[in-house]
């Protein structure tokens, strides 16, 4: 499942963000990126190992940890310290897949990527090009979203960025490790978990139908986590 999540943050902490943004030293994308990657990586990066980079990514996960559609969609265990990437003069990242396990430098810690996620920091009408296209079962899907807003998918997904022929396009990744590893699993806890919201606006939070259905989620959050 492909989930749209709007609103992780504001035009204020954007506006700071860039200004911040501004003056980190940035470098070659693919210094992150593995053999096969490196060969269609075109992009430029924060150091990762900066503080301002370390800074910014808790501000990002703070963000994430209060969004309740991304917490019923991710069902996060563990996320992969963010990185900032920006696209100008043509840069592109070809097909890829995500590598299956990502090690955080400097410790001993392993991310299963079950997750990859783009936060985007550029309004679409500041580039031309520079779309996320996903490949899934169902074709390819184009994604340019608002500044403050993410795009979740499958890691397993082919995907891509388009060439940027004018402006800049930053934008954050991140990958993560849910606690219900199965793709199919995830989807169906989503799509319960907001029937159960929705059903509880309706009604009062002790509807007999309310607390049957939260049953249901939690025994099979019980059965599927690993955690």
């Amino acid at each position: 499942m492909i989930i749209s999540v709007p609103a992780v943050m504001t035009r204020h902490e954007l506006d700071q963000m860039h200004d911040h943004l501004n003056q980190g030293s940035w470098q070659s994308g693919d210094l992150t990126a593995g053999e096969q990657a490196k060969q269609v990586k075109h992009n430029e990066q924060l150091d990762p190992n900066s503080k301002l980079a370390q800074q910014l990514g808790d501000f990002v996960l703070d963000k994430l940890a209060q969004h309740p559609l991304f917490l019923s969609a991710a069902l996060p265990l563990k996320i992969y310290p963010p990185l900032f990437n920006r696209y100008q003069d043509n840069g592109t990242y070809g097909f890829h897949v995500d590598n299956a396990v990502r090690f955080i430098s400097g410790s001993a810690t392993r991310v299963r990527s079950d997750l990859s996620a783009t936060l985007f920091l550029s309004e679409p009408d500041e580039y031309e090009g520079g779309e996320l296209i996903i490949q899934d079962q169902f074709g390819e899907h184009k994604v340019k979203l608002a500044a403050g807003d993410m795009i979740l998918y499958p890691s397993s997904s082919l995907h891509k960025v388009t060439p940027v022929t004018q402006g800049q396009r930053t934008s954050v990744v991140l990958w993560l490790q849910s606690m219900v590893k199965e793709n199919s699993h995830r989807d169906m806890l989503f799509n319960l978990d907001q029937s159960i919201q929705n059903l509880t606006k309706e009604h009062n939070a002790d509807h007999p139908e309310v607390i049957k259905l939260s049953q249901l989620y939690q025994n099979l959050i019980r059965q599927w986590a690993d955690c």
